[in-house]
């Protein structure tokens, strides 16, 4: 090994193979529907793409505005799907000049847009089914009951189509109860048409809207800020900082972890880089310091890229005097 310098920095390769799955409202179905061919993928696109037109169709036709909740429902789903699709199809552009981290985040752009205009649209549906209690409208109980049907048959048959793919794998099954949950939403808009068919309760359709409506809403909610927060290089919401750096310096011989950034690559894959102080005299065991922090981040952190910074601790010390004497003479806080 050659003689250590002040400071020695390390970085691995951008590609990562490590998942990392803590979110119980994923932003994208990428980690669902990763074990589905290309094919059945894009035969559950093309299904929902239609499903969403043919409801869009049916209510303004019957005059179903739970209908039209169920459909911006369907969007998102058929959406996230071709996203999904789309990502899959661009991740396997490699890594370049331009983009040396791949295009990984491409999919969180789609979401993101997605969820805007999903919110948008449920914000519109909200307003529409609080119109519709206070001036009731003639509604097609038959073509409401016809289209929810078909819709309850397309989401059953996507699920299907998802689990057949891969009994044994749990993203795969993931998927399948997301397709379950939409086919109750369908089989509720069912039940709300018998209701207008049978005992004239119009009043329904507009609770069904609200109720429809409210969860699309609920989902903007919940996903959007995590897409902004990714894109904004942000920390994972459930990452503990403080656990992280009592734990890098429980590591013999580590001195001090500083300069510390974790932030997500995408919604599987989180990214540090940090200072780490030694002690000068422990220069020749560098590498084995190194490994042990690499080590420590991968195993109780899920963080296989990080890039680490090393230095002495008497310089580490110098650095925090300057920083003090130009704090003074400027009025600022030290930092980083």
């Amino acid at each position: 090994m050659s003689s250590p310098s002040a400071t020695t920095k390390n970085e691995e390769s951008p590609s990562i193979d490590h998942d990392h799955s803590g979110h119980t409202h994923r932003m994208t179905r990428s980690g669902e529907v990763v074990d589905v061919s290309d094919s059945r993928l894009l035969w559950s696109v093309v299904l929902n793409q239609i499903l969403t037109l043919g409801q869009v169709i049916a209510g303004i036709m019957s005059g179903s505005v739970a209908l039209l909740s169920d459909a911006a429902h369907n969007f998102n789903d058929a959406n996230a799907l071709l996203i999904a699709w789309i990502a899959r199809r661009i991740s396997r552009k490699e890594s370049n000049e331009r983009y040396t981290f791949g295009y990984r985040r491409a999919e969180l752009i789609g979401a993101t847009i997605n969820l805007t205009l999903l919110a948008v649209i449920g914000l519109y549906l909200v307003y529409e089914g609080i119109n519709r209690i206070f001036y009731p409208q003639e509604i097609i109980g038959w073509l409401m009951a016809a289209a929810a049907i078909l819709a309850l048959v397309v989401d059953v048959g996507t699920a299907l189509l998802l689990w057949a793919m891969s009994r044994g794998s749990l993203n795969v099954r993931a998927a399948f109860i997301h397709n379950i949950v939409d086919a109750l939403g369908s089989l509720g808009v069912l039940i709300g048409a018998g209701a207008i068919i049978w005992l004239k309760w119009n009043w329904v359709d507009p609770a069904l809207t609200l109720l429809i409506s409210g969860y699309v809403l609920y989902q903007v909610v919940v996903m959007l800020p995590q897409a902004t927060r990714v894109l904004m290089e942000g920390t994972p919401t459930d990452f503990d900082l403080d656990h992280l750096v009592k734990d890098v310096t429980a590591i013999d011989q580590v001195i001090d972890l500083h300069h510390l950034h974790v932030w997500q690559l995408d919604e599987q894959h989180i990214a540090l880089e940090a200072h780490i102080v030694i002690k000068r005299q422990n220069a020749g065991d560098l590498e084995t310091i190194k490994k042990s922090v690499k080590n420590l981040l991968k195993d109780e952190f899920d963080i296989s890229h990080s890039t680490l910074e090393f230095e002495f601790n008497e310089e580490r010390t110098q650095q925090d005097h300057t920083c003090q004497l130009d704090a003074g003479a400027s009025g600022l806080s030290p930092g980083d």
